[in-house]
């Protein structure tokens, strides 16, 4: 063995392809984490309510693995390795996998859907798929959602694009719709009057548009008295429950019975 050439041989490596190694490590430790701070960056600038939340989280998200796969397709090609191989490898996987994952490339499709039509944002409130809550996250093929009673919902895109969406938060407004049972004997009118009495003492009811009260229902136990107010979306359920809770007690105060369900029966003797 001729230590002299091993030690040539190695000494060549080291000043040429060692180098290029040493280099690559370098741009791609920096160029990562470049990347990774403007990818915050566009992030915040959603967060901060100067943009849409929506798309800049997308945004980021698609500059950050858009860059990263073009950094090291770069450093491969400075290395000097050979990329069609890699290349046709990586189109014959693409083409396996896509036929194996049809129902996830339906959810991509959905995700990229969502993102252009945007039939809801982050923060908003909708009901699709069996489920309701906030918006927290569109992720590109599945929308987090956090309900009420605080699960987290992970809902696929290809189904939520495709199916209803209730968005409660699109408008500024809402109405709350609710209907007060009260006796056949009752003074309805009277009843009108303490709900319209509770209705002008809530300070987040709005004056416009105009609330509702009327009888709308003659049924099997009750008359049926429907009151409609507009509120804002915030104050949805405040309103509601505040409402339903101060009627009540102003019926009881005032004598106006809410029947319970009852069926009256006429025996006759022949």
């Amino acid at each position: 063995m001729n230590w002299k050439e091993v030690l040539d041989t190695l000494l060549s490596w080291a000043t040429h392809t060692g180098i290029k190694i040493i280099v690559a490590v370098v741009i791609w430790l920096v160029s990562f984490r470049i990347i990774n701070k403007v990818s915050r960056r566009i992030q915040k600038k959603g967060d901060s309510g100067r943009y849409d939340k929506t798309l800049t989280k997308t945004l980021a998200y698609i500059v950050k693995i858009a860059s990263k796969t073009i950094v090291l397709v770069c450093l491969v090609g400075y290395l000097g390795i050979d990329t069609r191989g890699i290349t046709a490898l990586l189109v014959s996987a693409g083409a396996c996998i896509g036929l194996a994952l049809n129902g996830a490339l339906g959810n991509l499709a959905g995700g990229i859907i969502i993102i252009v039509t945007r039939p809801f944002r982050i923060d908003d409130f909708i009901e699709a798929q069996d489920v309701a809550g906030t918006v927290e996250d569109i992720h590109i093929t599945c929308t987090k959602i956090r309900t009420p009673d605080n699960k987290v919902v992970y809902v696929p895109n290809g189904a939520l694009s495709s199916g209803n969406i209730i968005n409660y938060s699109e408008k500024e407004t809402r109405r709350v719709d609710m209907v007060f049972n009260v006796a056949y004997d009752a003074d309805t009118e009277k009843a009108k009057a303490l709900i319209k009495e509770e209705i002008e003492k809530n300070e987040l009811v709005l004056s416009e548009p105009k609330y509702f009260i009327a009888i709308t229902e003659f049924a099997d136990s009750s008359i049926d008295i429907t009151a409609r107010v507009w509120v804002k979306s915030s104050n949805y359920w405040t309103v509601k429950f505040a409402l339903m809770e101060n009627v009540k007690n102003a019926f009881d105060n005032n004598g106006i019975e809410i029947p319970y369900n009852q069926l009256d029966v006429h025996i006759r003797n022949d």
